[in-house]
């Protein structure tokens, strides 16, 4: 039995999860949020920092603004790409209008940008919309 660690993308909590349950809705031992939510949930700068740093799962970040036309068609897709991947991967979303910081601290130029993180440090990057299979693909479900 293998522990992965999950940040809560609620409390910002540290969790260990035993690798075989995390497809079985894990919640926070802290505050009862759902670990691997099977959705792409908003969350703060503060938030994906320590999910970066700590977090075992696959971490893909989808950085978008309400105002990108490109970002607004990409959403559902990144949403129904977060169900398929629920156990597997993690998908947020960080909105760069109310995150300017996110924008200069990850050196994104230009939205939408996936970022996919895993043990610590940034793997892969993507931008410009995609559909559903395209981003399954590209985080490599």
């Amino acid at each position: 039995m293998t522990g992965r660690k999950l940040t809560c993308l609620d409390c910002g909590q540290v969790n260990r999860v035993p690798a075989e349950r995390l497809a079985e809705a894990p919640k926070c031992g802290t505050c009862g949020a759902p670990l691997m939510p099977g959705k792409a949930v908003e969350i703060d700068l503060a938030t994906l920092r320590k999910a970066a740093r700590n977090d075992d799962v696959p971490l893909v970040v989808d950085f978008w603004a309400p105002w990108c036309g490109p970002c607004r068609s990409m959403a559902p897709a990144f949403s129904a790409a977060a169900g398929t991947l629920k156990g597997r991967a993690r998908l947020v979303k960080l909105n760069t209008e109310a995150e300017p910081a996110a924008s200069q601290a990850y050196g994104i130029r230009s939205i939408p940008t996936m970022v996919r993180f895993e043990g610590g440090r940034e793997r892969a990057r993507q931008t410009g919309a995609l559909p559903e299979g395209a981003i399954l693909q590209w985080i490599g479900a």
